[in-house]
C-alpha cells in the first residue's frame, strides 16, 4: 500500500477528517486509470487527512490497515473507490465499525464499472473522471452523519409460497430449526414439475417418489400448516412482523390473516410454449420436451407415438431461450441440454435401436452432468451442430413422417435431411405469471421476467423487500438439485433473522419534517411501498413515514413540493455537495 499523509492543522483546517483508499483491483482499475495521480489530484481537499492506494482494499490485510489507521489518525469519514458498492458496501461498513467509525459515515465511489471499464481507450480522461467521482465521495462524506440500525422484532413464523420441491425442502428446512411454518400452494396438490416426472438425473431418482417423501416429511412435522388451493393476496405490516391475507378456494372466497416474520417465494416456472409454426409446433409428431418425457417415463419398451413404433428422433434445442429462430428468450435456460441428454439416454436403454439425432447450438451438460453427454454418445445419439443463422426446419413428408432440415457445422456446412418419426422441441424454463403476487409482495422482477436477488454472489437469495427471499426456478432456471439448494439457502437466512428474535435494518429511510409538511397527499401515491401514512393532531396534518417500512428508494424526495422529505445517507446536502464537486470539474 503506498501513502500521502495530507497535513491538517492550523486556522484552515476542517471540522473532518477524512480517509481515502484507491483501489487498483488488480488492474482492473490501475490498468486504465492512473490511481497515483487520483491520489495527488485530491490532496487539496481539506478534509483528507489520509490517502492511500492499495493493490486490492476489500483483502483482510488492507481491511487490517485500515482499521489501523481510522483508530491512529481519528478519523471521522471514509471513502473507498473500488468495485461496484453492490459487492462491497456491507464490507466496508464492517471495517469502519470494528475501528470504532460509525458504518453510515462511509462511502464507496465506483471506478471500476463506472470509470476504468468503460473508458480503456482513454487513460487520462478516465483518470480525470474518477478524480471527480472520488471528490464527489469527499463531498458526500463531508456532510454524513452518525446513523443507528433500525432494531425490530420479529416473529419465528415464516410463510412459504409454493409446494414444489424447493418450497416443500425449504418448510422441511425451517421447521427442523425451530420456526413454525405456513405453506401456501395455488394448486390443489403439492409437488410442481417434479412429482410428474420419472427418473431424474444425476441421482436417478423417481420424481413422484421423491416427492411423497418430501410430502410425508411435510405430515411428520406439527409446525408445518399446509394450504392448497391457496393464494397470497394481501400483504401488511412491516419486515418481521408481516400480516399476510391467504384466499383458499376461488376468488370470491375469504381470506385469512398470517402473521409471520419472513416470506420465502418457491413459486417455479412455467414451460415455454412455442408459436404455431414454430419449428413444426402444431404438425403431427412435434412434441415439447416435457411431453416427451412423459412418453418416456410411462414407456415400458419401444417407444410407440398414435400406434406405431417410434423408429427416430429429432431433438431442436434452445426452443425459447437464446433468440434461437427469433425468439424473445435471449438467455440459456441452463437444464434443457443434460434433461435431454438424460432422456435420450433412457430412451435409448428402452430401445437401443432406436435413431436419435440431437441438433443443438451448444452442448452444456455442465458439471456432474458431463458424463450424460458422453453416455448418450455411446448410445449411439448423433449430435449436429447448428448456426443461429440457420435454425433447423421442420416439414411433413408425403407419406406422413417428419424431414428435419439442418446445416451442420461439424462437417462443414453440410445441409443434412433427417426423416424422423418424432420432433422434440426442447423448451425453455419460462417466467411464471404471478402478476397479482408481484402487486402484493412488490418483488422485483428482471428483463427476463424471473425474480430478482440483490447480488447473485453474496446475497443470492435476498430481495430488496426485506424478509421476501426467492428461492427455486422463480429466480431462473435450475434444476432441481439447484432449486433444492437455494431452497435451503433461504432457511438459513430466515433462521440468522428469525430465531435470535430481532434484526437490524439500514437506517437510510426518508423522514418528513412535519413543520414543512402541507398534507398535499403527492408522497403518498409515490411510495411503492406503503411506507407513508398521514397523521394529525388537531387541526394539524401532516405525513409520516414507517421507517420500518421504508426502503430508502427515495421515490417521495423529488415528489413533495415543499421539500419537507430528506432521505438520510442521501440527504440534500450530501447529494448537492456531490453535484458540485463534479460540476468543478471541466467538461
Amino acid at each position: 500500500m503506498t501513502e500521502t499523509m495530507v497535513p491538517v492543522g492550523g486556522p484552515e483546517a476542517s471540522a473532518r477528517r477524512i480517509g481515502v483508499y484507491v483501489c487498483h483491483c488488480g488492474g482492473n482499475i490501475s490498468d486504465y486509470v492512473d490511481v497515483e495521480k487520483v491520489i495527488a489530484d485530491i490532496r487539496g481537499a481539506g478534509d483528507v487527512v489520509v490517502a492511500k492506494t492499495a493493490m486490492f482494499t476489500c483483502s483482510d490485510a488492507t481491511q487490517q490497515e485500515i482499521v489501523a489507521d481510522i483508530q491512529a489518525n481519528e478519523l471521522d469519514g471514509l471513502v473507498v473507490a473500488s468495485c461496484s458498492p453492490k459487492l462491497h458496501t456491507y464490507t466496508f461498513r464492517g471495517v469502519a465499525a470494528r475501528a470504532g467509525l460509525n458504518p453510515y459515515e462511509y462511502t464507496q465511489v465506483n471506478i471500476r464499472e463506472q470509470c476504468s471499464w468503460v473508458h480503456t481507450d482513454d487513460t487520462q480522461a478516465a483518470t480525470a473522471k474518477a478524480t471527480a467521482l472520488v471528490n464527489a465521495g469527499i463531498g458526500r462524506t463531508r456532510h454524513t452523519t452518525p446513523l443507528v440500525p433500525l432494531v425490530v422484532e420479529t416473529l419465528p413464523h415464516t410463510l412459504v409460497i409454493g409446494g414444489g420441491i424447493a418450497g416443500l425442502r425449504a418448510a422441511i428446512g425451517l421447521a427442523d430449526i425451530g420456526l413454525k411454518v405456513t405453506l401456501v400452494e395455488r394448486e390443489l396438490a403439492l409437488g410442481g414439475w417434479v412429482k410428474d416426472l420419472g427418473t431424474m438425473y444425476p441421482h436417478n431418482r423417481n420424481g413422484r417418489e421423491l416427492i411423497d417423501s418430501l410430502i410425508a416429511g411435510v405430515k411428520r412435522r406439527p409446525a408445518i400448516t399446509v394450504l392448497t388451493g391457496a393464494e397470497v393476496v394481501g400483504k401488511a405490516g412491516s419486515f418481521g412482523n408481516y400480516r399476510m391475507s391467504v384466499r383458499i378456494g376461488d376468488p370470491g372466497s375469504a381470506s385469512i390473516e398470517v402473521a409471520v416474520g419472513s416470506v420465502v417465494v418457491a413459486t417455479g416456472f412455467d414451460a415455454y410454449a412455442p408459436a404455431d409454426g414454430e419449428f413444426g409446433f402444431g404438425l403431427d409428431g412435434v412434441v415439447t420436451l416435457p411431453d416427451f418425457k412423459a412418453m418416456v417415463d410411462s414407456a415400458t419398451g419401444p417407444l410407440m407415438w398414435k400406434g406405431r413404433k417410434v423408429r427416430s428422433v429429432a431433438y431442436v434445442y434452445c426452443v425459447g431461450s437464446r433468440g434461437t429462430g427469433g425468439c424473445a428468450g435471449q438467455a440459456c435456460s441452463r437444464y434443457c441440454c443434460a434433461a435431454t441428454v438424460q432422456t435420450a439416454v433412457q430412451l435409448s436403454g428402452l430401445d437401443p435401436a432406436i435413431g436419435q439425432y440431437h441438433l443443438y447450438r451448444d452442448m452444456r451438460t455442465y458439471g456432474k452432468f458431463e458424463p450424460l453427454y458422453t453416455e448418450a454418445r455411446k448410445a449411439g445419439s448423433v449430435f449436429l451442430k447448428f448456426d443461429n443463422d440457420m435454425p433447423p426446419a421442420v416439414e411433413t413428408r408425403p407419406d406422413g413422417r417428419l424431414t428435419v432440415t439442418v446445416t451442420d457445422l461439424l462437417t462443414e456446412r453440410t445441409e443434412l435431411a433427417i426423416p424422423v418419426d418424432l420432433v422434440v422441441l426442447v423448451t425453455a424454463m419460462a417466467p411464471r405469471a404471478n402478476d397479482e403476487l408481484v402487486k402484493v409482495l412488490k418483488l422485483p422482477a428482471g428483463a427476463d421476467g424471473f425474480f430478482n436477488e440483490i447480488h447473485p454472489k453474496l446475497r443470492p437469495v435476498e430481495t430488496v423487500v426485506d424478509g421476501v427471499l426467492i428461492a427455486g426456478a422463480c429466480q431462473g432456471p435450475k434444476t432441481s438439485s439447484e432449486s433444492v439448494a437455494s431452497g435451503l439457502a433461504a432457511v438459513t437466512q430466515s433462521a440468522a433473522v428469525l430465531k435470535k428474535g430481532y434484526t437490524e435494518l439500514d437506517p437510510l429511510v426518508a423522514l418528513v419534517v412535519p413543520e414543512a409538511c402541507t398534507a398535499c397527499g403527492d408522497c403518498l401515491t409515490a411510495c411503492p411501498y406503503d411506507a407513508i401514512a398521514m397523521t394529525q393532531e388537531g387541526d394539524r396534518h401532516w405525513a409520516v413515514i414507517s421507517a420500518a417500512g421504508c426502503k430508502g428508494c427515495g421515490g417521495c424526495v423529488p415528489m413533495c413540493p415543499e421539500s419537507a422529505i430528506d432521505l438520510l445517507g442521501y440527504t440534500d446536502a450530501e447529494v448537492t455537495s456531490m453535484i458540485e464537486s463534479l460540476a468543478e470539474v471541466p467538461a
